[in-house]
């Protein structure tokens, strides 16, 4: 199951319908579709150093915990439209629009994904925990340990270790892992839907 699976099957869909005035289905399609475009922007901007360090910056501000028990009373829609204009840049529109043309209308999916970004960062979180290192404000945080390394820094030590296992994340994330991944739904959508606008966020 890839990571994207994992974050829409733990969505309440039916809360967030209700919040948004829409239907659980209509907001799973959308979220099938958003959430692989905010991996993939992710991903995308983690593809260099300064990218990288800005997102493990973002990264120590969420907990890992948001995704384990998903409460939409403690996301904050203004942070995740702001995090939203990091993550895509001035392609954002061109990204939603794109995405649009699922069938999926632009609207819903304005509204939906300032909510969902919170929810996938805490996701990345938490798989970087379990993998044995997770971003915290003083550098790397292991699991069962106080002590912390290096800071977290782009070119650090720490900053080095925690952006290889943030990529390893972002990559299991989308692809999953079995094999066929070119054809997951999520490498649709990255490949033939967004292209290259993915990555313009800002460093």
């Amino acid at each position: 199951m890839s990571g994207v699976e994992d974050i829409l099957s733990a969505l309440p869909l039916d809360q967030l319908a209700s919040q948004l005035a829409s239907d659980p289905a209509m907001i799973q399609q959308a979220a099938s579709v958003a959430i692989p475009a905010i991996l993939g922007g992710l991903q995308a901007n983690a593809s260099d150093s300064a990218g990288a360090g800005s997102l493990l910056d973002a990264l120590t501000q969420h907990s890992g915990d948001l995704f384990g028990n998903i409460d939409l009373g403690q996301i904050n829609a203004a942070d995740g439209e702001k995090a939203a204009g990091h993550i895509f840049g001035a392609n954002q529109d061109q990204v939603i629009n794109q995405l649009s043309s699922t069938g999926v209308g632009s609207t819903l999916l304005k509204k939906l994904i300032p909510i969902l970004i919170p929810i996938v960062l805490s996701y990345v979180v938490k798989q970087m925990t379990n993998k044995g290192a997770a971003p915290s404000g003083g550098g790397i945080t292991f699991p069962g340990q106080d002590a912390q390394a290096a800071p977290a820094g782009a070119g650090s030590a720490g900053g080095n270790i925690l952006g290889d296992v943030l990529q390893q994340v972002l990559t299991g994330a989308l692809q999953g892992g079995g094999a066929g991944k070119a054809a997951s739904p999520a490498g649709n959508i990255l490949g033939d839907l967004l292209g290259g606008l993915l990555g313009g966020g800002r460093r």
